[in-house]
């Protein structure tokens, strides 16, 4: 495995993890209002499954989507600044945290409404499809989506008429305050829930970078060769509450779990990774620590000297031809 694979992996973790720090700052600052949903935590899901995609294929998740956004090559500071509401941002400050859009890299955005983007995903898978575009449609969600009804519609036509499309589920075990297994039935295997509309389903502990990438190179492969959609579900925590509304661990989880399951930091997994096969020493850890903490502070400054827009800016982008 090539060095620079590994570090490529390990910066664009980290990216996300010092980005998403910094707006929960932004946030206790009232730099950033409304939502804020963190990834800390969940990073090696996107930057992994991400990584195995080319340019052209599509990638849509739902509101917890800075991290996907970020892995999938956005500008950092267009990202903060949409998060601030600027016109300078991805969505000229109109869609927020929630919805971020970078349509040139493929990243067909964040939705607010849990399970609502699948049914878009399908219909991205559909189009490649009609059109002969050889691309995969890469959607994540959360197992809180499970239940709801146009996940199986989106489910059962992505099968009926084997679309190229990836379904990742980030099963972090809690959608909001609820316990999956108060939620979701099956929760032992949710994969099972694919396999029932005749979907392959597996599950990668999503913990680890590398299982996630290998895992979804693999399906990836498998999709583009006309065998139609995969399911996969990957099993990660997330360090923080649900959004900056909710403690870090609020009433439903114990201090002592988040602590527990902080041990398995992907970050620090993959960095034992690296320094167990030689590929970077403590000081490059040290050098790639100052490089990242110094593009989110441009992206910061960038986003607080960028101006909000005008009112005019309330009847562009309405439709467009």
């Amino acid at each position: 495995m090539a060095g620079n694979d590994l570090r490529s992996l390990y910066r664009d973790m980290l990216l996300i993890r010092r980005f998403e720090e910094k707006s929960a700052e932004m946030y206790a600052l009232a730099k950033i209002a409304g939502f804020l949903h963190l990834y800390i935590g969940e990073e090696a899901v996107a930057v992994g499954a991400i990584a195995a995609t080319r340019p052209d294929d599509y990638v849509i998740t739902a509101y917890r989507d800075h991290g996907h956004c970020l892995a999938r090559g956005s500008d950092p500071r267009k990202v903060m600044a949409e998060l601030f509401g600027k016109v300078t941002g991805l969505c000229k400050g109109k869609g927020g945290s929630m919805h971020l859009v970078d349509v040139e890299r493929k990243f067909m955005g964040g939705y607010a409404i849990v399970g609502g983007h699948l049914p878009l995903a399908t219909g991205l898978a559909f189009a490649a499809q009609y059109e002969r575009r050889d691309q995969v449609v890469l959607c994540f969600f959360g197992e809180g989506a499970l239940p709801s009804g146009q996940a199986h519609e989106a489910f059962n036509l992505a099968a009926l008429w084997k679309l190229p499309v990836l379904f990742i589920c980030e099963n972090n075990r809690y959608g909001m305050g609820t316990p999956v297994q108060r939620a979701v039935s099956l929760y032992a295997d949710i994969a099972e829930k694919a396999r029932a509309h005749g979907m392959p389903a597996e599950r990668v502990d999503g913990m680890d970078v590398l299982a996630v990438r290998d895992a979804a190179r693999q399906a990836i492969e498998r999709i583009r060769g006309g065998q139609g959609p995969f399911f996969l579900e990957a099993v990660t925590y997330r360090f923080m509450g649900h959004s900056m509304a909710d403690p870090a661990h609020g009433h439903y989880r114990t201090k002592e779990e988040v602590e527990e399951e902080r041990k398995r930091d992907p970050l620090m997994f993959l960095r034992q990774v690296m320094l167990n096969k030689g590929v970077a020493k403590d000081q490059e850890f040290k050098q790639w620590e100052r490089e990242i903490e110094q593009i989110v502070a441009e992206a910061v400054k960038f986003a607080d000297e960028s101006p909000f827009p005008s009112r005019d800016e309330l009847y562009t982008d309405v439709y467009t031809g």
